[in-house]
């Protein structure tokens, strides 16, 4: 049987990770930081996992977590997420991305092992993309405007020198964005989808305060993410680089339309939306729309899941867990 390690096993897509290689009866170890971390999201699988307590910030927590489950396959999922803190936070950001990721693949060398380790980009690193240059390629210039975004192309990077240099078996990926249950709302969809839960639960007046809503994504769902993830570390070639998203244009839309589509659904009539100040950033990424091509030629995979699923799972997620609070 396959040992999978996934750090960052108590997110968004770790969580839903740990489902799908769960379900494919798979040995799935995951890190946690004892008393720190969130068990809410893997609450309904924690027995089957095994666990080992390590801050993937100490080089010797690593090594030694390592060296107990020497790992078949590892997704590298531990990170700083959230775009809008690093502008405040930007050493806090780059130490985490990138020194994680260095301690993982320094415990690898030291423990003589060479899994097969995916390390997931994301979209934000082209940062200022015209429109003249969609559909994003492998080959279109990286122009980062968040220091999120650097942090993640030191992370691609370091693990492309890991595998030119010692020939560690580095599966590098793009992934473009992915929604669903379990995202933190302080993301877009999941933030207007809390909203209007709190608003269907008389808890919020009938206004959805929300930041810029004019960028354009591609959108897949999280259980399509992770189909795609499990392909890649299986078809995948080490070093080389693949960008995973949804390309169909239904499910292409601004910020706007998720929104105006996520009222629509709410049981409150005349719901509005208003631009909130705090909730804008210094600079944004307007579109970020990929060519996959390079990625489903080699897997044959396709998201399945449409997006009107997506807001609809991701509000009856959020719907349960304002209701669960008021208990």
């Amino acid at each position: 049987m396959k040992k999978v390690l996934i750090t960052g096993i108590t997110g968004f897509v770790g969580s839903h990770l740990a489902d799908y290689c769960l379900d494919m009866r798979l040995q799935v170890a995951g890190l946690k930081r004892y008393h720190l971390s969130n068990m809410k999201n893997v609450a309904h699988c924690e027995a089957r996992i095994q666990w080992y307590d390590c801050d993937m910030m100490d080089p010797k927590a690593v090594f030694k977590s390592v060296n107990a489950i020497m790992p078949d396959i590892i997704f590298h999922m531990a990170s700083q997420s959230f775009v809008s803190p690093s502008w405040d936070h930007p050493l806090l950001y780059m130490n985490a991305n990138y020194m994680m990721t260095v301690n993982l693949l320094e415990a690898c060398l030291q423990n003589k092992i060479n899994p097969r380790i995916l390390i997931p980009g994301s979209g934000e690193e082209y940062g200022d993309i015209r429109e003249s240059e969609l559909p994003i390629s492998t080959n279109t210039e990286l122009r980062p405007v968040n220091p999120y975004a650097v942090t993640k192309i030191a992370q691609d990077l370091i693990g492309y020198v890991y595998y030119r240099s010692y020939g560690l078996n580095i599966i590098r990926t793009r992934a473009f964005n992915h929604e669903g249950p379990r995202r933190d709302k302080v993301f877009g969809i999941p933030w207007y989808a809390y909203q209007i839960a709190r608003i269907e639960q008389g808890r919020q007046d009938p206004v959805v305060k929300v930041g810029h809503i004019g960028d354009k994504r591609n959108f897949t769902h999280v259980k399509d993410m992770v189909n795609a993830y499990w392909l890649a570390v299986e078809n995948c070639i080490p070093g080389e680089l693949y960008l995973i998203g949804s390309e169909a244009n239904s499910h292409i839309h601004t910020f706007r339309e998720a929104l105006e589509m996520l009222i629509g659904m709410s049981t409150v009539k005349g719901i509005t939306y208003e631009i909130e100040p705090e909730f804008v950033r210094p600079t944004q990424v307007p579109l970020l729309i990929c060519d996959t091509s390079k990625f489903t030629s080699l897997t044959n995979w396709k998201p399945i899941i449409s997006f009107d699923q997506i807001l609809t799972d991701t509000l009856e997620y959020w719907r349960k867990q304002v209701k669960s609070k008021e208990r």
